[in-house]
């Protein structure tokens, strides 16, 4: 199997020593390599262990022949845009099953017209994981809360999310409290065309 744990891994700006020590359990950087290289067979749990340490779904290790890649042609930082010192490519983001999105159709916030939010859906047990971070929240009647999520109460005894409160991002806005809501997602992608 060809994969592309090298090119992710890169492209996360990650050492094969940060790979090894952010899979559970840990490993060491050398097998990191050796399946990077494909000295050592990459099987499907080995895959899923690295996809996890890189914060990817597993399919965006495996190379496919129609697969579009992105080549790196500079970096950029504060001194301005340099070449890569070595060829690097972009995994271009790929949509799970727990993922939903938010199309902005008028600037609000950070956001601009024509933004793609994408969000990741989460339970109520990791509620706490999204602390200060922009949020959507479902409610009642079909309606949504999008905003920044600045508190929460609870859980709730029954096991539910307890009581939210967010801060809409509208200047002005003020501050809403949602109760136990089934699920939040948060903002994990911003698609924006320039």
């Amino acid at each position: 199997m060809i994969t592309a744990i090298r090119e992710v891994r890169r492209a996360k700006g990650m050492t094969l020593d940060d790979v090894a020590r952010a899979c559970v359990p840990p490993t060491t950087a050398q097998t990191i390599g050796r399946l990077e290289t494909g000295t050592r067979t990459v099987s499907v749990a080995w895959l899923n262990r690295i996809a996890a340490a890189l914060g990817v779904q597993a399919a965006d290790l495996v190379t496919l022949p129609d697969r579009v890649e992105i080549a790196v042609a500079a970096l950029l930082d504060p001194s301005g845009a340099h070449a890569p010192r070595q060829p690097a490519t972009i995994v271009p983001p790929s949509a799970a099953p727990e993922h939903v999105a938010v199309s902005v159709q008028a600037g609000v916030g950070e956001y601009r017209a024509g933004d793609q939010i994408w969000c990741a859906r989460i339970a109520p047990d990791r509620f706490a994981s999204a602390l200060n971070r922009d949020v959507l929240v479902p409610r009642p009647a079909g309606r949504f809360l999008f905003g920044r999520l600045i508190g929460r109460e609870g859980p709730e005894p029954a096991g539910g999310g307890g009581k939210l409160h967010l801060l809409p991002l509208g200047p002005g806005s003020r501050q809403q409290v949602v109760a136990d809501p089934a699920w939040i997602a948060t903002a994990v992608t911003l698609v924006r065309s320039l």
